[in-house]
């Protein structure tokens, strides 16, 4: 055994300035002898580091394979190279990359300059790739040396990740540019009505003060549908528990909202009695209001908004809420419920409209474990159907 080897004068040093301490903390003479007694036995016990032959490369060979079965169910794409090879790919990273790279050179099979940079990199240095594999992917890789013939690289994949990053960039920007409209026509209404003085007349002064009531009140509803959509998404996660008879609220909401519109704008095409959900009661009730009204702003206004709701025994309640008008182009359905999407952007503004309203709807339909589906024809109009799940029967 080579004793030079084992010998390890920093080892040394720690051991005795550990011992120092601990007498300096109080500790027994003996225990102290005791440590470094077993220090100085892991010498003798402790064995060189074997080197690997060229005789036994079918040894490195078995480790690969012993490597690769345990890398193999991982959740994180893993590549383990040896030198600049590929040796194993786990199923993740051929999900990701394809099962073509294992056995090939790295610089052709990861292919991008900063992907070549990192094979060059130090140890537990990373690059972020923006279009790694897809046009929207964000993809990181770190590489982590085992020794000086192999690598391990972690690829995480950070596209979800950017795609909340771009969400919120998104969502903050239109928000402040749906406040800043409103906010801006009602400063430059007050500023003409305040410089103006006496020169304005009674009409005029009385038609800006209108206009400063109706951007503010756009601005209220506008705050008031962010703070409903920021309460519903923090509340996603939790499924409401809550017994209600859907029924009863249907007939309440339209009942309401018939007596401000007028009975021939809102019908009740067909309710059905003792239709029992698990769910939340103003947020059911917001749900309603948000379809029935968007049916009022969109369809056509001397055609009535027909609200209807079937029960199924054991397969859940299905709330309808249908208009005649001009329907709404099929490439348009699939985006409808993203915030601040409108089909018509001057229309939606002066109907009253915050853009907010169906995206409120989907994350209330999400929480209460249901389903949205829209369907429009153009010409005829729009029919907008919320599935919701039946109340379990217990034993």
């Amino acid at each position: 055994m080579n004793a030079k080897r084992l010998f390890s004068w920093p080892g040394a040093i720690v051991a005795l300035i550990a011992a120092v301490g601990l007498l300096a903390a109080g500790s027994s003479l003996w225990l102290v002898v005791v440590i470094l007694a077993l220090w100085l036995g892991s010498l003798w016990l402790a064995a060189p580091e074997p080197e690997i032959a060229p005789e036994r490369i079918d040894i490195a060979v078995v480790s690969n394979d012993a490597a690769s079965e345990a890398l193999e169910p991982l959740g994180k794409p893993i590549l383990v190279l040896e030198e600049n090879r590929i040796m194993i790919a786990n199923a993740t990273a051929r999900a990701a990359l394809g099962a073509h790279i294992k056995g090939q050179d790295a610089r052709i099979a990861l292919r991008h300059p900063d992907a070549m940079r990192l094979l060059e990199m130090g140890d537990g240095d990373s690059v972020t790739i923006p279009g790694f594999t897809g046009t929207r992917s964000l993809w990181q890789l770190t590489r982590r040396r085992i020794n000086d013939r192999r690598t391990v690289i972690e690829l995480a994949d950070r596209t979800a990740e950017a795609d909340v990053g771009r969400a919120h960039t998104d969502f903050v920007a239109n928000a402040s540019h749906e406040l800043r409209t409103p906010l801006a026509s009602i400063i430059g209404y007050v500023e003409t009505l305040s410089d103006g003085g006496t020169s304005i007349d009674a009409d005029t002064s009385r038609r800006f003060l209108d206009i400063v009531q109706r951007e503010a009140k756009r601005m209220l509803s506008l705050v008031e549908d962010l703070m409903t959509l920021s309460h519903v998404e923090a509340e996603k996660h939790d499924r409401p528990s809550e017994e209600l008879d859907l029924s009863q609220l249907a007939r309440r909401v339209i009942g309401e909202v018939a007596s401000l519109r007028g009975k021939e704008r809102v019908e009740a095409a067909a309710i059905d009695a003792g239709c029992a959900v698990r769910g939340d009661a103003t947020q059911l009730e917001q749900l309603l209001r948000n379809l029935i009204d968007n049916a009022l702003k969109y369809g056509s206004p001397d055609q009535p908004v027909r609200v209807s709701l079937s029960c199924h025994n054991g397969k859940g309640a299905v709330l309808t809420v249908a208009d005649r008008g001009p329907g709404i182009a099929p490439e348009h359905l699939p985006h409808l419920t993203r915030r601040f999407y409108r089909t018509d952007p001057g229309r939606s503004r002066a109907s009253g409209g915050t853009g907010l309203g169906l995206a409120i709807v989907k994350h209330i339909v999400e929480r209460h474990g249901g389903r949205l589906d829209i369907a429009s024809i153009l010409g005829e109009g729009t029919t907008v159907s919320v599935t919701l799940p039946p109340v379990p029967v217990t034993p």
